[in-house]
């Protein structure tokens, strides 16, 4: 019986997951409740088979070769820019994500952030708790209407066809900016129309992202951006935080440029932009954009089962970099 390859976890993953790494391999990780530091990955790393990261581990060439053993990399993410994919390339190292199986839970969580937003929800809460209600009245916590209003979708991959799907139960308008427009098939299906980014920008009261970050969609948003928009318009983000410019978000909320946001997601993540913490127009998640058990263990085992079959020397099923294998 050939020997149980070596992983290396950088954090505890869900029961079933962790139930299949430690059945099927010789597993060590993280301990803690916390990121790990770079050294502590790279010591982590020395003689296992396989690294099995998180979207907050950063792994750079100094620790692929730190792993010579290293038979892959598998990401607990869809994103994997924190890894240097040409890095592992070199190395010939596969690396691989989790693709699809969050598409819906994600576009939930938008939806849950515009409906917030828009119903000033999280607001009327803080009001509430803070025993300050002293009953209905006429003015209070008044928001904007979803029915009828017009979203807008910057970036139409899977997730952001998932919340133009959901768009219809509220009568919405849907137009939508993407790097490659959709076939005139594909808009009548999913009943959009494709307009400029700027003009998506200024028609919607509702703008949510879902692009892919790299080079070209860092502070896609910025201030000319945000300037584009309506005084009563949101913006949502579920997508990565650097996507926008959050200095540029912070003064467009204060100054009334914009009226809300629903942020999943921060540039620097788990530190916000100071000014944010104290807008009340803004509904601040903890990135929970994937945070439902069901999505969680199906990322977890997805991961697990691309991580076992790079250590067996498999072509693993979610490589992104198949490069390696040409």
């Amino acid at each position: 019986m050939a020997a149980k390859p070596k992983i290396f976890l950088t954090r505890e993953l869900p029961p079933e997951t962790m139930a299949i790494l430690r059945d099927q391999s010789v597993l060590t990780m993280n301990p803690h409740d916390r990121y790990l530091d770079k050294q502590e990955i790279i010591d982590g790393v020395r003689k296992v088979d396989g690294l099995l990261c998180l979207l907050t581990d950063t792994i750079d060439d100094e620790i692929l070769a730190a792993g010579s053993n290293l038979k892959v990399v598998a990401n607990f993410a869809v994103g994997f820019n924190n890894i240097d994919v040409s890095a592992a390339t070199r190395r010939k190292i596969p690396v691989t994500n989790t693709p699809g199986v969050l598409t819906d839970t994600t576009a939930d969580m938008a939806w849950a952030l515009l409906l917030a937003a828009a119903r000033r929800v999280a607001e009327g809460d803080r009001f509430v708790r803070t025993r300050a209600w002293q009953g209905w009245g006429p003015l209070q916590y008044m928001g904007g209407d979803v029915t009828g209003a017009t979203l807008g979708i910057i970036g139409l991959g899977r997730i952001g066809q998932a919340v133009v799907r959901r768009a219809r139960g509220f009568d919405m308008k849907v137009i939508y900016w993407n790097r490659t427009r959709l076939s005139p098939e594909q808009e009548n299906e999913l009943g959009v129309a494709y307009a400029e980014m700027d003009e998506v920008l200024r028609r919607s009261d509702f703008v949510s992202l879902h692009v892919a970050l790299n080079d070209e969609t860092t502070h896609l948003i910025g201030a000319q951006q945000l300037a584009l928009m309506k005084p009563t318009a949101c913006i949502i983000n579920t997508a990565r935080g650097p996507v926008i410019d959050e200095k540029a978000l912070v003064s467009a909320l204060q100054e009334g440029t914009i009226g809300a946001a629903g942020l999943d997601v921060y540039e620097h993540e788990p530190e916000l932009e100071p000014g944010l913490y104290d807008l009340e127009n803004a509904v601040l998640a903890p990135h929970l954009g994937s945070a439902t058990i069901g999505t969680r263990t199906k990322m977890g085992n997805m991961a697990a089962e691309n991580c076992l079959a790079g250590c067996r020397g498999e072509r693993p099923p979610n490589l992104v970099n198949p490069e390696i294998y040409e």
